[in-house]
């Protein structure tokens, strides 16, 4: 990355482009370093799960792999209230203002919300990941397998989005969020 970094600056300090051509060429440069070229790297992505203020202990790392049978995503996230929690996959890259930030679930065929594993693409968001069950110590650990989502450059990506952690259960039925409460953990896919 660092060579990258160094060669882009050469181009802009030589080059004769307007200032509107010169930000779209790093745009368009750190877009496909990020997504492509990260991904060529690596198969898998760790993600670090941090509380909001509505929960600020809550801690975890979640660990994104590309699979043949679709994306795994498998975790541990700690100091979280015994039971189940709403677990989804955010629109942006941001965890900021309490996970509000993260905009809404990730919906790329812009259907109702729902459960993915059991109801498809067609019937659930993309982001709809369902619920991770905390045991009686506050530890939730989970893994699943889901199919049709990537890591890879395509509209069912999730790479540079977030995952955020819900103070109640998806409920899979309630319009647009399931009534799975606030935001108590956030990460960025992707973000270091």
């Amino acid at each position: 990355m660092f060579k990258f970094l160094i060669r882009v600056k050469k181009l802009l300090k030589y080059a004769s482009l307007s200032a509107a051509t010169t930000a779209t060429i790093l745009t368009f440069t750190l877009v496909n370093y990020s997504s492509q070229s990260l991904l060529a790297q690596t198969s898998a992505i760790q993600t670090i799960i941090s509380g909001t203020s509505q929960s600020p202990s809550t801690t975890g790392t979640v660990v994104l792999t590309e699979t043949a049978e679709g994306l795994r995503i498998t975790g541990t996230i700690a100091n979280l209230t015994p039971g189940e929690h709403g677990f989804h996959v955010h629109e942006y890259g941001s965890c900021g203002n309490d996970a509000d930030d993260a905009g809404g679930h990730f919906n790329p065929a812009g259907v109702p919300h729902g459960h993915l594993l059991s109801s498809g693409f067609e019937n659930a968001h993309g982001g709809d990941l369902g619920n991770i069950y905390a045991a009686e110590d506050g530890i939730a650990k989970f893994d699943q397998v889901y199919p049709g989502l990537t890591l890879a450059d395509s509209s069912y990506s999730v790479m540079g989005r977030s995952l955020v952690v819900h103070a109640n259960p998806d409920d899979f039925a309630t319009q647009p969020t399931g009534n799975s409460g606030a935001r108590i953990g956030c990460g960025v896919i992707g973000g270091g």
